[in-house]
């Protein structure tokens, strides 16, 4: 799984390639097989064409549970990313709004949080990258939380109790956009799908044995469809490879409205 995932790393069109391949080999030792035993066959050719399109008819089924489950995946990491960049928007604001110098040193840390959070969205696959980014990020927490506890003991309001719980809430977005991009697509999920449609491929080159009927052209097809999808599902499961990316325009908007702060509009004149 490790050297799969470094190739889809490095191309999806060569981990692609490879499972299209697999799956023509498949589908050619099943058909030497069929071949060899068509003369002892004896009429089973329709028992074993009942049998693979139950064994298709499965592996269709797993391939939709299995790209729902990866299409939720996806959303989840779309909506941890937006659900931050408000909480971090809405902290911001109320720094801004609460008319203090550390107020104002909030404000400033919290633009370069915001920052800090989309270069962990758009992170390679990188264990060491994305370790040395959460470390940041933790150290910038820390020095936005000392800054607001020095503002809550020297003013006491409900005001800075808001601005506590918005940076409390930006800072458990986080946590939660952490945990949605460390997530995984199982392997024994991976295996699952490689397997049946490996075992699938096989299975219909040897009931094309039987009938001695190779079909190549349309064989082809159909393993580059199960290829296709598959592909798919595993760029919409994975993270951090593929082409799938969860866009950071939510964290670049929400940057564009800290663009030259707050402004206070003077109050209309009373004629």
């Amino acid at each position: 799984m490790t050297l799969l995932a470094e190739i889809a790393e490095w191309s999806f069109l060569a981990f692609g390639l490879i499972l299209f391949l697999s799956q023509l080999l498949a589908r050619e030792v099943g058909y030497w097989f069929g071949r060899r035993s068509a003369s002892r066959s004896d009429g089973q050719a329709d028992g074993v064409g009942v049998v693979v399109g139950a064994m298709l008819g499965l592996l269709a089924f797993v391939l939709a549970l299995t790209l729902s489950f990866a299409s939720t995946r996806f959303g989840e990491r779309r909506e941890a990313t937006l659900a931050e960049a408000n909480a971090v928007g809405t902290a911001w604001l109320r720094a801004e709004a609460i008319g203090h110098p550390r107020g104002t040193e909030i404000a400033r840390l919290l633009e370069d949080y915001l920052r800090l959070r989309a270069e962990f969205v758009q992170a390679p696959n990188d264990p060491a990258v994305t370790d040395a980014l959460s470390q940041r990020t933790s150290a910038l927490q820390t020095e936005i939380w000392g800054h607001l506890t020095a503002l809550v003991r020297e003013t006491p309001s409900p005001i800075a109790a808001s601005l506590m719980a918005a940076i409390n809430d930006s800072f458990d977005a986080s946590t939660t956009v952490r945990f949605a991009y460390t997530f995984r697509f199982p392997p024994q999920l991976f295996w699952l799908l490689v397997g049946m449609v490996l075992l699938g491929m096989a299975a219909l080159g040897y009931q094309l044995g039987l009938r001695n009927r190779p079909m190549r052209v349309l064989s082809a097809l159909l393993t580059a469809m199960w290829t296709v999808v598959i592909v798919d599902i595993i760029d919409l499961g994975a993270a951090r490879i593929g082409t799938i990316r969860t866009s950071t325009a939510v964290y670049e908007w929400t940057l564009q409205g800290f663009a030259g702060g707050t402004a206070i509009p003077p109050l209309p004149s009373r004629r």
